[in-house]
Parts: structure tokens; sequence; C-alpha cells
């Protein structure tokens, strides 16, 4: 399972939201390059980052940091928050950018970003379906930064894009994200056996490497962890011992 730290963006801060509330955010840092550079020295290959500027308002305000980790960091970029246009894809990926991840408008126009895996390729583009449980226990998306609900079904969303030969899936239960619960294990399991060989990415609830080794125990292809890094609760060592090639 590969574990890929995780950089939030705001007004140039790398920040973390409780749950995606932005009146709940606490600043880990003023210098984001340099929580990048801390992560790049950990035994990983990605880095995700996502602009949280950009997610809710669809002007991304944090370019120049982007830029900067994707020529230093060394790692392979995945950027979130705020692309919503053919040219934003075009743009990232000629700067460096590995791979453009997409949420709002993947639910929103999906037409348009079937269109950009036929020409960016299946492997440059990742779905981030976001998602609240209904009343029944239904993973239901939400879009714009989390603050919009919406009455599509993750499994409705997913059936769609797979048929179009969609490869990455980074799915976060937003009540799990930045609160430090644990991953949502019944989510990500349902969904492996309901789409076997998806490239999965789980995100939202890690608190240490306990969380990683059951997150892997389910053959999660990829776990995503920002907090428990930054807090320290995951150690150089603990991320180095779940490298290995998927």
């Amino acid at each position: 399972m590969r574990v890929i730290p995780a950089i939030d963006l705001r007004d140039g801060n790398c920040v973390r939201l409780l749950q995606g509330d932005f009146s709940r955010a606490t600043r880990y840092s003023t210098d984001p390059s340099a929580v990048a550079r801390q992560f790049s020295a950990l035994d990983v290959t990605d880095l995700h980052i996502v602009d949280l500027d950009g997610a809710r308002t669809g002007a991304q305000k944090n370019r120049a940091i982007v830029r900067d980790i994707a020529a230093q960091s060394g790692l392979a970029i995945q950027l979130g928050g705020g692309i919503r246009r053919r040219d934003d894809v075009a743009q990232w990926l000629a700067a460096g950018v590995s791979r453009c991840v997409v949420g709002s408008v993947a639910i929103s126009q999906p037409d348009i970003v079937k269109s950009w895996l036929e020409e960016f390729g299946t492997d440059c583009i990742v779905l981030a379906l976001d998602i609240k449980l209904d009343a029944d226990g239904t993973p239901m998306l939400t879009t714009h930064g989390w603050t919009s609900d919406t009455d599509i079904s993750l499994w409705s969303c997913l059936d769609a894009y797979l048929e179009e030969g969609a490869q990455h899936v980074l799915c976060t239960d937003v009540s799990r994200d930045g609160a430090m619960t644990g991953p949502n294990l019944g989510l990500y399991a349902e969904i492996l056996a309901r789409y076997p060989g998806i490239g999965l990415q789980a995100s939202g609830g890690v608190r240490h490497s306990r969380d990683l080794d059951d997150l892997n125990q389910l053959q999660v292809p990829a776990a995503i962890t920002g907090r428990a890094l930054l807090d320290g609760k995951i150690t150089p060592e603990e991320v180095a011992s779940f490298r290995q090639n998927v």
C-alpha cells in the first residue's frame, strides 16, 4: 500500500480542516514548501496537495506554492482544488503535476471530465468523490469543498466513470476528515468488493499506523494522511513499512 502525505493550502499556509469546515482550521505552517521537503524525506513516491481556496471558490490562489513544490519535491504530485476547466488540467500537467484531482466538476459535468480522461489519459485524472452517509447508510456525494450536498450516490457515480476507464478514485468520508476518529473501513471494503481492481485512495480519519494496517489488510492500494503525519503520530519508519509495489 502506498502512503501518500497530504498538504492542504489556504491563504498560502499549510492547514487542516475539521470535517471540511473552513471555520475550524488549524494552521500548521506558514511555509508549505518546507512541509513538502519534510514529506519528501519519507519513503514515499507521491504527494497529495489540495488548494482549499480553489475548492471553495474555483479560484486557485496558491499556484506559486504548488509550482515550487512540484519543481523541488521530487515526488509525483497530485493536485486538487479548483480544477474545473480543460485548460486547468493542461496547464498543471505541463507544470509538472502528475495527476489532477477533480471533484465538484466530476459530479456536475461528468461528460466534460470523461473527455479529459480520453484526452489526457486515465492515469492523469483522479476522481475525488467526497461522501456523507445518509440516514440509510448510503454514501451520497458532496461538492464544492464539502459545502453542498447532492442526491447522487457514490455507487451510481462510480458505475458511470468506470465504464469510461477511470482508474484513480480518491474517496473521503467527510465526517472522518481531520477528526482523528479512524477511517471508514466499512465504506472502503464495500468499494473494493463492488469494484475489484479499482485504484482506490482512502482519505480521512487516519490517526496512526494501526489505521494504515487496517487499510492495508483490506488491500486498499493507497492511503492519504495529513494530520497524523503533521502531528507526528505516524513515524518515518512506520511509513516505510508500507512501501511496496501495487
